[in-house]
């Protein structure tokens, strides 16, 4: 089958041709093409790192430079001239501004819908998630993240929702659909204990023939011939770099490197091929927190995941590898000074989150036991004024509010005190209408253009995988 004819009378009548380096030779973008054209997509695994700008990327991959030697795979991909790339325009029907439910609903529906919904347009007509159109041609379909598998990003490939905080509902809504592997945090929308109508989920998902696991050892144990439900926090799952530095964290928090390897391991044998998505939600939550630590460490987590399904694609030879982020979060970035390079250097000692300290200061806490915290998770401390107005918060004397922020944190303040340390500034705590980076690896990635609206990445999808939009 020619697959540029393939949609001849679909709405999407080609993506394009391959983005490549300008500055590589036309015989590089010509072995790309010739490898990967009318080759049909067997796989599909996609990676989001949810509120990752272009900075958090960049910051990043220096980060792991200047620590290891060796950069991000993500950006190794570029520099070896391994995939093809392009811009994505990431607005909601609402907002230049998405936030993450519609910008997966545009992915997973095809279309875009307002701010806080999932796959239902402003006049109320619901979209058919992507990932039930691949379980309805045959595929196997999962969701792997570091947040609620309820969440914004997972639920936008899966099912409809007026309302993206309906996750109660969502969980059962999965049960209906019966996908392969869901796995992330959330029992909040699954425990008898914790939903509101003490409806027990996990019984459900138990009695219809789906293995329930809870740590990471029961994950690693579970048999790859039985759908699976893993949910491992009651919310989100530790930010990585306090995973990494509680050992029994390491011992029961699964890794979403690991996650996604469970999750290919699952489905790889299918006869029909599979769909996986993999989000790393939490860098979002660091973005929204101004919190450093927390977003290199998962942006680093899941570039993890990225050689996970890399590796496989390789190996595979008919798996579509797309790389991306739903929008841009904070703008993060490290601004100039004579000493920016020692500065930025200086996170090499965080081995906490500023989640992690801000939570461990009570208002009792002394000026000398709040520096003494700080010192402890970031490796230097702050001047006495600092500590005072880190204090302040503890008192009531200043409040903090935005997202992720329950507890009234200063989490702007504390992150204003150490750039002046790290030299890393940020625009905002919210999200941004930032143009973002889109990468794509085997067979269906030599149909991308340089520049996409997020739904494009819908109809790519069906024709990459040649599974018509007839559903």
């Amino acid at each position: 089958m020619d697959r540029r004819k393939f949609f001849k009378n679909g709405s999407l009548l080609t993506i394009g041709a391959a983005v490549m380096n300008p500055f590589q030779g036309s015989a590089n973008i010509l072995d790309l093409e010739s490898v990967n054209k009318n080759k049909k997509a067997k796989n599909i695994i996609l990676l989001v790192s949810d509120g990752m700008s272009t900075g958090t990327l960049n910051m990043t991959d220096l980060f792991l430079n200047r620590k290891t030697g060796k950069g991000s795979n993500w950006i190794q991909l570029y520099k070896d001239n391994r995939v093809s790339r392009a811009l994505m325009d990431t607005a909601s029907a609402s907002s230049i501004v998405t936030d993450s439910s519609a910008a997966s609903s545009s992915w997973g529906g095809g279309f875009r819908v307002n701010n806080g919904v999932l796959n239902v347009s402003p006049q109320g007509e619901p979209h058919l998630p992507i990932w039930q159109k691949f379980k309805k041609s045959g595929k196997m379909a999962g969701c792997v993240t570091t947040v609620p598998i309820t969440h914004a990003t997972p639920a936008g490939f899966c099912v409809n929702s007026k309302s993206r905080n309906a996750q109660d509902d969502i969980a059962e809504q999965y049960l209906d659909l019966g996908f392969d592997v869901m796995m992330g945090g959330g029992s909040n929308y699954f425990s008898p204990e914790l939903r509101k109508d003490k409806k027990d989920m996990f019984a459900a998902f138990k009695a219809k023939g789906y293995q329930v696991v809870k740590t990471r050892s029961d994950m690693e144990a579970a048999s790859n011939a039985q759908p699976i439900l893993g949910v491992f926090a009651e919310d989100g799952l530790p930010y990585y770099v306090d995973r990494n530095s509680d050992e029994n964290l390491q011992k029961t928090i699964p890794s979403l490197a690991e996650m996604a390897q469970k999750a290919i391991d699952r489905m790889k044998g299918h006869k029909n091929g599979f769909v996986l998505q993999i989000e790393s939600g939490k860098v979002d939550w660091a973005a929204h927190g101004n919190d450093i630590a927390g977003l290199i460490n998962d942006q680093i987590e899941f570039d993890e995941a990225v050689k996970i399904a890399i590796d496989f694609a390789e190996k595979d030879k008919e798996t579509l590898v797309i790389i991306t982020t739903d929008h841009g979060n904070a703008n993060p970035g490290i601004i100039y000074g004579k000493d920016a390079n020692d500065n930025f250097d200086s996170i090499q000692k965080y081995t906490q989150t500023n989640e992690w300290i801000l939570n461990q200061i009570k208002p009792q806490s002394s000026v000398s036991q709040v520096k003494e915290i700080i010192e402890k998770a970031n490796g230097h401390s702050v001047s006495d004024e600092d500590a005072k107005t880190v204090l302040s918060y503890y008192d009531g004397l200043h409040k903090e509010d935005g997202l992720y922020n329950y507890k009234k944190l200063p989490y702007k303040a504390f992150a204003e005190m150490q750039g002046k340390i790290n030299s890393v500034g940020w625009i905002s705590m919210d999200h941004s209408a930032d143009y973002v980076e889109l990468a794509m690896f085997g067979p269906g990635s030599e149909l991308l253009k340089p520049f996409v609206k997020n739904t494009d990445l819908h109809y790519l999808m069906l024709q990459a995988a040649e599974v018509e939009n007839k559903f």
